[in-house]
């Protein structure tokens, strides 16, 4: 895979943006499993780390950030700029992780 520079500032440092070529994005939507959900409840009465969710959260950030890059590519860009994570419940026990950023071409 194609290595594309990302960054959540504005500009890439010592290259000009020639053209914004749009909204480059990914995402995806991961559901609680039963099984995470029942040792998490045990986690919340004696406190700590739920490494299982922490676990989830991490590879679905993984995920949509890869959707994203690869949108890029898709898009013929050379960086990404104004990265951006976001997440929201899309039902009971299901959330959505998006990425998204401005797909640019460099000089």
């Amino acid at each position: 895979m194609k290595e594309l520079p990302t960054t959540t500032a504005l500009e890439i440092p010592g290259k000009k943006i020639t053209k914004v070529l749009g909204i480059a994005k990914g995402n995806t939507i991961r559901a609680r499993h039963i099984g995470r959900d029942v040792l998490a409840g045990l986690k919340n009465v004696v406190g700590g780390e739920i490494k299982s969710y922490t676990q989830m959260t991490t590879q679905a950030r993984e995920e949509a950030f890869n959707r994203m890059v690869n949108q890029a590519i898709d898009m013929k860009a050379d960086a990404i700029i104004g990265v951006r994570f976001s997440t929201a419940m899309v039902m009971q026990g299901a959330a959505e992780m998006l990425v998204y950023g401005t797909a640019i071409k460099l000089k």
